[in-house]
Parts: C-alpha cells; sequence; structure tokens
C-alpha cells in the first residue's frame, strides 16, 4: 500500500466528521467541496500559521524542554490512510518526540474532543514516520496570549481514533448517509445545510 493509491484523509476531515459524521459523506463522497476558505476563522487560523512559521519560538523550547524542533513537517501514513501537515514536531529532552499544533481559539481547561483526536492523530503519524515513542502532545492556544496546553496519551486514545478512521473508511468505501449531529446548533452556520436533509 502506498500514499499515491491508497484513498487517505486529512486530520481537519476527521475533525469535520466529529463535528458532523455527513461532513464525511458530502465531501468525500459526492465531492462537494465546503469552500471554508470564505469562513473568518479559517482564514485567521492560515494568518495564524503562517505568521508563526516566520517568528522564532524559543519560549516553547524553554518551556515544555525541548532540544531541536521541525516546523511544518509533511507526514503520511498508507497503514493508518491519514496524511498531514502537523504544525511542529518536536523533540523533548526526554528523547521522545512530540506534536505542536497552533489554534486560533482561546485557552481553556477543557480540552475539545477535535483538538484531542487531532493531536491524537499527529502522534500516530509521528510515531510511524520517526519510529520514536510519542507519549504526550502540545495545543497552543494563539488568541489567548500563546498559552499552551499539555496533553497526555494514553493508550485507550489510540484505540478510539483508530475506531474513529475506520467509522469514517467505512462511510467513504460504501458511500452510505449517516446520521447528521445531534447538536442542531451547529447546522446554522453549516456550509452544507441547504442540501442535508
Amino acid at each position: 500500500m502506498d500514499t499515491e493509491s491508497t484513498v487517505m484523509i486529512t486530520p481537519s476531515e476527521v475533525i469535520e466528521h466529529l463535528y458532523c459524521p455527513r461532513f464525511t459523506y458530502f465531501m468525500n463522497c459526492l465531492n462537494i467541496p465546503q469552500h471554508e476558505e470564505r469562513r473568518y476563522k479559517v482564514l485567521k487560523g492560515r494568518e495564524i500559521h503562517e505568521r508563526r512559521g516566520r517568528e522564532n519560538r524559543d519560549y516553547v523550547r524553554k518551556k515544555i524542554g525541548c532540544v531541536s524542533k521541525a516546523i511544518s513537517v509533511y507526514l503520511a501514513s498508507p497503514g493508518i490512510r491519514v496524511r498531514g501537515i502537523v504544525d511542529e514536531v518536536l523533540e523533548l529532552s526526554d528523547g521522545t518526540l512530540a506534536p505542536l499544533d497552533y489554534k486560533y481559539a482561546e485557552f481553556s481547561e477543557y480540552t475539545h474532543r477535535t483538538h484531542k483526536f487531532q493531536s491524537i492523530l499527529y502522534a500516530m503519524l509521528i510515531e510511524e514516520t520517526y519510529g520514536k515513542p510519542v507519549k504526550k502532545g502540545f495545543i497552543c492556544y494563539v488568541r489567548d496570549r500563546a498559552n499552551l496546553k499539555e496533553i497526555h496519551y494514553k493508550p485507550s486514545d489510540f484505540e478510539e481514533a483508530k475506531a474513529l478512521l475506520s467509522e469514517i473508511f467505512s462511510v467513504i468505501s460504501r458511500g452510505y448517509y449517516p446520521k447528521k449531529t445531534k447538536f442542531t446548533n451547529r447546522c446554522i452556520d453549516c456550509c452544507y445545510k441547504n442540501i442535508c436533509v
């Protein structure tokens, strides 16, 4: 299996599925783009990512014991069928690696399920690519003075992520119309609301 011929998805598509499973159907089965480039938060997030790539982030190294980092790393795994660009891959002083993801959002004690799963998927990609353990990840919330959150992974996190990927690929391969989200407030600003019945 290789990344050229294998159907692959991105962590962003997994986040969309968590938000509402019908995103997977509309994007991957019907090939209807969501035109996310029109959404303010997406545009602002891209601007932040570009600026972050140009700025010096030494404070992160000092704060979490980072000895080196690689910025905007493209990773792809035919095994889990996920590909994506990790904002930063950090090498920590204990020899482990960790993903660092920047979010255009405010810090909260509660870790959003979407943010957590994105971090777990990046961890899986890093571990497979580099062959080194990944025990934790970091999220930098740039709307809140670049507040940093640390996520410690459990074995059950990786099992849950694999089950979620299996669910997504089941929708794609079988082309079935999944149930929409039970949170109706998510439908208000959805780009698919006019065709979702």
